[in-house]
């Protein structure tokens, strides 16, 4: 029976594993390598090796309510897309209020998981920590939860860009970037066209004399403002929307929303036009960067041939001279050195999890991971599904297939997912938001029932199938049900607009009557 809990890493996943584990009686310890909680929101001046880095203007694309934990609405009045100081607040906030800060001890290195002597009778693991001052200390749990994330190891593939030796200004990967001051008054050429990329391109762009942006594929760019001003994720990810894509084929929606798109700013004009179709690969989400290639702060380039000092060159034989810096948004690796080669099993270009937690070939399930996944959608909610899934099997309630089933239905997401999505070992972890929670949800028996709240509770169903996919639908019914999840989701959009509040505004019939009571004394 599993009591002892080992959580690595106090980001996101390990915050809501600890409680998760709290929730089914069991004793988390949680070991993080650094001073403080939140992980990759964690902003600090200087990057710190093997670690998760952010710089200093970094602003959510994922709105409040799609991405709060499901029993602990963000508060009304922070901003519906906010700064990594917000997020860091909440984070603060929803381990003050579970009390989740006693379980954590900071400043701790875990060096190594493996196997106990008596694993094959109990499943336990042996865990090697480092503390800060460098005194090691071995422990023995029941289990053992992976929240260490895919953001620690930038991958800076220097090869494939010839001359880069010769390269007389400074060249640095996004990881390492915080800010714009280095920029002032340069030439900038930043290479990959993905979130960080967008972002940096924007704000270096400002400052730099001018930024070109070199992109191998293009990609489709979406707003964070959708119609009417709310939020694109409260607008479009529903469950009618998300029914929708079961029903008709995926061209017609790529079809659809590339019309949308190039309705507001054509690619092929912007030069941003992709190789793949919208739903191939997350887009990039980026309100400011059509602008500044409408106003030349921006120029899209190909791919980089090769460099030659401070010359640039692209596939298509053009230049950019007198080059001071050049950014490498080029991803991240992902790895976990701390655990022995033989516990994960590979697949395609992935690590093979079954669904995308639990290692297929272990004799026992006592070894979990969480966070490790990607989606058009936040990780705090999908880290905190999987949490509470891992914990009921740890605990017994819920039971993995056999070794054999798991390892096919793992080789059959790979499939699934190179068939759906374009697929590097960059990008090997992706899935559809609302699929992947409910499949999840279905596991551990909290996935909402629509035809039974259609019968029973029909203004809820509405919200539920009408409204935006909000993880407090997953606290209605099942193990785990917080009795504020009803109220939660009739008040999500209360909550989206309390932060816009900002000044007082008569309605236009008010102040019709207002004149005319004027005219009429």
């Amino acid at each position: 029976m599993v009591h002892r809990v080992a959580v690595i890493g106090a980001g996101p996943s390990g915050l809501t594993s600890i409680k998760a584990c709290l929730e089914e009686g069991m004793e988390p310890t949680c070991f993080e390598s650094s001073d403080d909680m939140g992980g990759l929101w964690k902003f600090k001046e200087v990057s710190e090796p093997n670690r998760a880095s952010i710089y200093r203007s970094l602003t959510i694309n994922i709105s409040k309510e799609m991405m709060c934990y499901s029993d602990f609405p963000i508060p009304s009045d922070y901003p519906n897309y906010m700064h990594h100081s917000k997020i860091l607040n909440y984070f603060r906030m929803y381990a003050d209020h579970f009390k989740l800060l006693k379980y954590i001890r900071f400043q701790t290195l875990v060096k190594s998981v493996r196997k106990a002597p008596d694993y094959s009778r109990t499943g336990r693991w042996e865990v090697l920590t480092e503390k800060k001052d460098g005194h090691e200390e071995r422990h023995v749990f029941d289990a053992v939860i992976c929240c260490s994330g895919h953001y620690t190891y930038p991958n800076l593939p220097l090869k494939d860009f010839p001359g880069i030796e010769t390269f007389e200004g400074k060249y640095l990967h996004s990881w390492d970037y915080k800010g714009p001051e280095d920029m002032y008054g340069k030439r900038v050429v930043v290479i990959g066209i993905g979130n960080s990329g967008g972002d940096i391109a924007v704000e270096t762009s400002r400052v730099a004399e001018q930024v070109y942006m070199s992109t191998r594929r293009g990609a489709w760019v979406i707003r964070q403002v959708s119609d009417n001003g709310l939020p694109v994720d409260m607008k479009y990810n529903t469950r009618f929307v998300h029914i929708l894509f079961q029903l008709f084929p995926i061209n017609f929606f790529n079809w659809f929303g590339e019309k949308k798109l190039n309705a507001m700013y054509d690619h092929t004009m912007y030069a941003l036009k992709p190789k793949h179709r919208l739903f191939s690969q997350i887009p990039v989400i980026n309100d400011d960067l059509p602008m500044k290639i409408l106003s030349g702060a921006v120029i899209i380039k190909p791919n980089v041939k090769e460099i030659c000092g401070c010359t640039v060159v692209f596939d298509d034989g053009s230049t950019v001279e007198k080059v001071d810096t050049i950014v490498f948004a080029t991803g991240y690796n992902y790895d976990f050195p701390y655990l022995p080669k033989k516990a994960m099993y590979k697949s395609g270009h992935r690590v093979g999890l079954y669904k995308h937690v639990f290692p297929p070939t272990l004799e026992h399930p006592t070894l979990a991971v969480v966070g490790f996944i990607h989606a058009l959608g936040a990780i705090m909610p999908q880290a905190e599904m999987q949490a509470r899934w891992v914990t009921r099997v740890f605990k017994g309630h819920k039971k993995l297939p056999s070794s054999q089933s798991m390892i096919k239905a793992v080789e059959k997401d790979t499939r699934n997912i190179e068939k759906s999505y374009i697929v590097s070992k960059l990008t090997p972890l992706q899935v559809d938001f609302v699929s992947y929670m409910d499949e999840i949800a279905g596991d551990i028996g909290v996935r909402p029932s629509l035809l039974w709240l259609f019968f029973t509770d029909y203004p809820l169903f509405k919200r539920v199938f009408w409204g935006p996919v909000t993880a407090y639908q997953y606290r209605l019914m099942g193990p785990g049900k917080w009795e504020g999840a009803r109220r939660a989701i009739f008040t999500q959009f209360d909550r989206m607009y309390q932060p816009l509040k900002t000044r007082k505004l008569f309605k236009i019939f008010s102040s019709l009557y207002s004149c005319l009571g004027l005219l009429s004394n």
